[in-house]
């Protein structure tokens, strides 16, 4: 017997879809543009500020590994705040986040150096870190279920592609505002150049804040919350009814590893002895990489309305397997415009596919009353794995640093368990908003009728 829809609920506000892209896309974008500055600091500064200089190979190796601290915080903070986004909705989650991340990333900007304080300094640094990673678990999941339950059903693609075009314009502002830093003499560069950008995430908190406070809830929360469907424990619901999707979300997310890899270790890379591009010429490759995603990324969101979310997303996932090859190999040669040019396809163009069309294809999974916690829980423990992803491939590397060949093998692997997520998952560009998740809520109820 088919299950009849749920009611319509109550009609969301005039232009309330396009105000739900916009506060998704300004808030990812300042959101990390606090997130990615650290990554930055993490490959140009942070070795010889908070880690022992003397020992430079061991000082980028802790100072990677800090930027994967956040990525480990990220689970946890994904357990509570998805917890409280299916239970109190969406609109607090994100105001929540966004002050969250700017107060921490403002506190790294007023951290005291190893030669102030000894190794009280990394302690500090990872604290302020964790906080970040905490926020960044509630940011794309709670920013992706606002605009996808606002925007019209035969458009959620390209509604939703708004958290991640939002997260790659956060990511080139905090490239643009850290190119004149890094041109700093060395000394002024260490002493007080790098937290400047830090300090500006004080901007950034109160813009968000005014921008998503005006927010209105979604008409599909609202309707759950008035008709008593709201869960008491979202988890247990998400366990029980759409534990594989959670699976096939988690190995999805690991095609961040291409983001992580191609923002941190690339960069690190291409600066190092081993190849002597300079700071501010690669700083140009993810800025133009990321300019170049802001268009890219809602047009793959765009044919995923049209042909599907998982074949846009296998082009992504397989072809940025093949694409980071090409751009590594590139730095290997010292070449600056083979680099420039690979660096804007695979990152700017190619990656964009999975990464603009995922919050719509996860999101899809799952039914509205867990889907901000079958995001949060599932994104944000494959990107704990993609966070750490660049710690990896500084041991990969070698001694020297220089195994290219090595780290884009390991960040090809990385883009399989994605390709076999998309290949297992079902296509749902078509179906109404209030039945997705159904087949996952419908198995449920059929096994619980079976008598023991």
């Amino acid at each position: 017997m088919s299950v009849p829809a749920p009611a319509p609920g109550p009609a969301a506000p005039p232009g309330q879809p396009w105000k739900a892209a916009a506060a998704a896309w300004i808030g990812s974008a300042l959101e990390y543009y606090d997130f990615f500055l650290y990554g930055s600091a993490a490959a140009l500064v942070f070795p010889k500020v908070f880690f022992d200089a003397s020992d430079p190979a061991t000082a980028t190796l802790l100072s990677l590994a800090t930027f994967g601290v956040a990525y480990a915080a990220r689970p946890l903070g994904a357990l509570v705040l998805g917890h409280v986004g299916d239970r109190l909705g969406r609109k607090k989650i994100m105001v929540f986040t966004l002050m969250l991340m700017g107060l921490s990333t403002f506190l790294i900007g007023c951290l005291p150096t190893r030669a102030q304080v000894g190794t009280l300094a990394p302690v500090l640094l990872v604290l302020c870190r964790v906080l970040q990673g905490v926020s960044a678990a509630g940011e794309q999941a709670s920013a992706g279920s606002m605009s996808l339950e606002h925007a019209p059903p035969h458009r959620r693609g390209f509604f939703t592609s708004f958290t991640l075009s939002g997260t790659q314009g956060g990511q080139l502002i905090a490239t643009l505002v850290f190119i004149p830093v890094a041109q700093l003499p060395e000394e002024q560069l260490l002493s007080w150049g790098w937290r400047v950008p830090f300090w500006l995430s004080v901007a950034v908190a109160v813009v968000g804040w005014v921008i998503r406070r005006r927010l209105h809830e979604t008409p599909a929360f609202a309707r759950q919350a008035a008709d008593g469907g709201v869960a008491r424990l979202p988890l247990a619901v998400l366990l029980r009814e759409h534990w594989a999707d959670v699976l096939r979300v988690i190995a999805g997310a690991l095609i961040a590893s291409v983001s992580t890899v191609f923002t941190v270790w690339a960069l690190a890379y291409a600066t190092s002895d081993a190849v002597g591009m300079s700071r501010t010429a690669m700083l140009w490759v993810g800025a133009l990489a990321n300019l170049v995603a802001l268009g890219a990324i809602p047009l793959w969101a765009t044919l995923s309305d049209r042909i599907g979310r998982r074949p846009v997303y296998l082009i992504g996932a397989v072809g940025s397997a093949v694409a980071m090859t090409g751009y590594l190999w590139a730095i290997s040669t010292g070449s600056y415009p083979l680099t420039l040019l690979l660096g804007v396809v695979a990152f700017g163009i190619v990656y964009s596919a999975a990464n603009g069309v995922w919050p719509a294809f996860y999101g899809e999974m799952f039914a509205t009353r867990v889907r901000l916690s079958g995001l949060a829980i599932g994104t944000q423990t494959g990107f704990a794995v993609a966070g750490f992803a660049v710690t990896f491939a500084a041991e990969i590397a070698g001694p020297g640093g220089d195994d290219w060949a090595a780290v884009a093998l390991f960040t090809a692997a990385l883009c399989v368990p994605p390709a076999l997520a998309a290949l297992t998952a079902r296509e749902t560009h078509r179906v109404p908003t209030e039945l997705l998740g159904e087949h996952a809520t419908r198995g449920a109820s059929r096994r619980e009728r079976v008598p023991a």
